[in-house]
C-alpha cells in the first residue's frame, strides 16, 4: 500500500527505483593498552592512515572538480588538523591503540563542538567520515562508501559525507534519501551540481528496507513507499512534461513580458566553468574564490598563481558579467594563518571580511591579482566582500579596492540581518548588494544549515527571509543600484519568480538549476510575480508562503 513521507526537496527530478543504504564502517574500535615501547610504532601507524585517507580525499576532489574539489580539500585538511593529531599522539602515549586513540581524539572534539551548538557543528557528518575512514584503514575493514549494485537504486543514508556524495554514478544512483542534512548543506549542494534528484531531513529514511522500492520527488520533497502504478505514471508525466519544458528554453532570462533576469552560474574554480557555460549562463554571480586558498592552510597562494586561476574564468564570459567573492575564510573554513583557533563561537567571530580586514595583505594581494587577471579582457568584473555588517565595513571594502586600483564594480554580500536592515547605508559606499540568503536564513532563525532538525528554519520561503530580501531590494531601487541573490535560493524555480517579483535584479545558482529556472520564469509576467511575492510575505509559514505563491502563479 503506497504511503507518502515529506522531506525537503533539494535537487529537481523525479526517481524511481530499490533502496539501497549506505554501507558505514566499523565505527568503534576495541579499547586494550599497549605497553609503553609500542607507542612509537602505533604513532607511525596512526600518522600514516592519516596521511593515506588525506590523499585519498584530495584524489577524490580531484576527479569529481568543482565544488566537490573544494570541499574535500577541506576534509582533508581536517584529517591532517595539528591539534587532533597532537591528541592522538598523547593517548598513545598513555597506552592506547592508534585506531582507539584516533576514535577518542576525534569523539572529543566531535562532543566540543556538536555540545556547544557552534556553527562549527554543521560539520559533524564531515568529522565522522573523516573518523570512519581512518579507524577502517587501521583496522583493515571497508571503507564506508556506497554500496556495489549493477542496477540502479535510491541511495538511502542517515547522511552522506561530501567524498560519498562527489563521486556518485547518476548512472546507478537514480537520487538520495538522507534522514539528516539541510537545504543548504554540502550534499544536497552537490548533488544539484550532480543533477541527481534528492530530498534531506526526512524523518524515518533509515527504517525504510532494503530493496523497497520508492519514488523520490527532489522538487516537492515527496517519497512515495510502494508507489501505485498511478503515481508513477503521474510522475514519469511530471517528469517529460518538465524535460520538454527545460529543452524548448533558451537564451538570457526573462519573465513571458520581457522583463529581464540576467541567470548566472555560482562556481568554485575553473572545473565549474564548463557547466555553467553549456547550460547557458548570462556570467558568474558567486565565483568563491577559497578553493585556491584550501590547497595549503599554512599560507596564501601567490599573486601569480590566483592570477592564473582567476584569468582562467574571467576569459570564459567575454562580455559577460563575473561577480567575485573575495576570500570568505573563518568558521566552517578555517585557515591556519588566518583563522583564530580558540573562538568560543567561529560563525560568530571573526569571519569573511573581518578576518581579511586583520589580514590587510591577504586581501591586498587578492585584490591586485583580480585587476591584473582582468587586464585586457571585456569582461564586467565585479568583486564583493563577504559578511558585511554596516556601512564602516562596507567603506573599509570600497577603500581596498580603489587602494589596489582595481577598475572593477565593488559590492557586498548581505548575510547578516543587520546589512538587510541598514542596506540603503551600506550601498552609498558600494556599487551593487549580492543576497547570500543560506547565512542570512542562519543568522535570521539561529538555525545551523547543516542541522536537520532546524530545516525547517533555512526553508528560504520563510516569510521573515523574504521580508529582508524586500527590504535590500527596495533599497537598491531607490539607490539606483542592482540587487542580486546568489544563495540557494535562487536554484528554486517557483521561489525564483518572487523574488524576481520582489525585486531582485539577477540571480545566480548552480549550472545544474539554470534550465529549470528559466523555462518556470519565462511562463509568468513580472506582475503576477509581484503578486506571488505579495501573496508569501501575507503568509505566516513556508509551506503557507510556498502555497500561496503556487496558487497565485497557478491562477487558483
Amino acid at each position: 500500500m503506497e504511503t507518502t513521507l515529506r522531506g525537503v526537496g533539494v535537487s529537481h527530478g523525479v526517481a524511481i527505483g530499490e533502496v539501497r543504504h549506505m554501507g558505514t564502517a566499523m565505527l568503534e574500535p576495541p579499547a586494550k593498552q599497549i605497553p609503553a615501547q609500542e607507542a612509537g610504532r602505533e604513532q607511525g601507524r596512526a600518522r600514516q592512515a592519516v596521511d593515506a585517507v588525506a590523499a585519498d580525499l584530495m584524489a577524490r576532489g580531484n576527479l569529481a572538480g568543482g565544488e566537490a574539489q573544494a570541499v574535500l580539500e577541506a576534509q582533508a585538511m581536517m584529517a591532517q588538523d595539528p591539534e587532533l593529531m597532537a591528541d592522538v599522539d598523547r593517548r598513545i602515549a598513555v597506552g592506547s591503540t592508534a585506531e582507539r586513540a584516533v576514535y577518542d581524539a576525534f569523539a572529543a572534539y566531535r562532543e566540543l563542538l556538536a555540545g556547544a551548538g557552534e556553527y562549527l557543528a554543521g560539520r559533524v557528518a564531515d568529522l565522522d567520515d573523516v573518523r570512519n575512514r581512518i579507524v577502517a584503514r587501521l583496522l583493515g575493514v571497508p571503507m564506508p562508501g556506497v554500496p556495489d549494485s549493477d542496477h540502479p537504486y535510491v541511495l538511502v543514508a542517515r547522511d552522506l559525507a561530501p567524498a560519498d556524495t562527489a563521486l556518485l554514478d547518476p548512472s546507478l544512483v537514480l537520487g538520495f534519501v538522507t534522514e539528516e542534512g539541510g537545504p543548504t548543506s554540502h550534499s544536497a549542494i552537490l548533488a544539484r551540481a550532480l543533477g541527481v534528484p534528492a530530498v534531506v531531513a526526512l524523518p524515518g529514511a533509515v527504517e525504510l528496507g532494503e530493496g523497497t522500492v520508492v519514488a523520490v520527488d527532489g522538487s516537492t520533497g515527496e517519497v512515495f513507499v510502494h508507489p501505485s502504478e498511478e503515481r508513477k505514471t503521474e510522475l514519469a508525466a511530471a517528469a517529460a512534461e518538465r524535460r520538454a519544458a527545460l529543452a524548448a528554453s533558451t537564451g538570457p532570462g526573462a519573465t513571458a513580458d520581457g522583463h529581464k533576469v540576467p541567470l548566472l552560474a555560482n562556481v568554485g574554480g575553473p572545473a565549474d566553468v564548463p557547466a555553467a557555460v553549456a547550460a547557458g549562463a548570462e556570467g558568474v554571480g558567486l565565483f568563491r574564490t577559497e578553493f585556491l586558498f584550501l590547497d595549503d592552510s599554512e599560507r596564501a597562494p601567490s599573486e601569480e598563481k590566483q592570477i592564473a586561476a582567476y584569468r582562467q574564468v574571467l576569459e570564459a564570459f567575454p562580455e559577460g558579467r563575473v561577480v567575485v567573492r573575495v576570500l570568505d575564510a573563518g568558521a566552517d573554513k578555517p585557515l591556519a594563518f588566518l583563522t583564530p583557533a580558540d573562538e568560543p563561537n567561529p560563525a560568530l567571530g571573526v569571519r569573511g571580511l573581518r578576518t581579511l580586514l586583520d589580514h590587510p595583505d591577504v586581501l591586498r594581494t587578492q585584490l591586485t591579482a583580480l585587476a591584473k587577471a582582468a587586464e585586457g579582457l571585456p569582461v564586467h568584473l565585479e568583486v564583493m566582500a563577504p559578511m558585511v555588517a554596516d556601512r564602516a565595513d562596507a567603506r573599509a571594502f570600497a577603500d581596498a579596492c580603489r587602494a589596489a586600483g582595481l577598475r572593477a564594480k565593488f559590492g557586498a554580500m548581505v548575510e547578516i540581518p543587520s546589512a538587510a536592515l541598514r542596506a540603503r547605508s551600506i550601498l552609498r559606499e558600494v556599487e551593487f548588494l549580492s543576497l547570500g540568503t543560506n547565512d542570512l536564513a542562519q543568522y535570521t532563525f539561529a538555525a545551523d544549515r547543516q542541522v536537520g532538525a532546524v530545516s525547517r528554519l533555512q526553508d528560504p520561503w520563510q516569510p521573515a527571509l523574504l521580508d529582508l530580501v524586500a527590504l535590500s531590494a527596495e533599497a537598491a531601487r531607490a539607490e539606483g543600484k542592482s540587487c542580486g541573490v546568489c544563495g540557494e535560493a535562487a536554484s528554486d524555480p517557483l521561489l525564483a519568480c518572487v523574488l524576481t517579483g520582489l525585486g531582485v535584479t539577477s540571480l545566480s545558482m548552480g549550472a545544474a538549476s539554470l534550465p529549470y529556472v528559466r523555462a518556470t520564469l519565462a511562463k509568468f509576467t513580472l506582475a503576477q510575480c509581484e503578486r506571488a511575492a505579495a501573496a508569501a510575505r501575507a503568509a505566516d509559514s513556508a509551506e503557507e508562503a510556498r502555497s500561496a505563491a503556487q496558487g497565485v502563479l497557478s491562477g487558483e
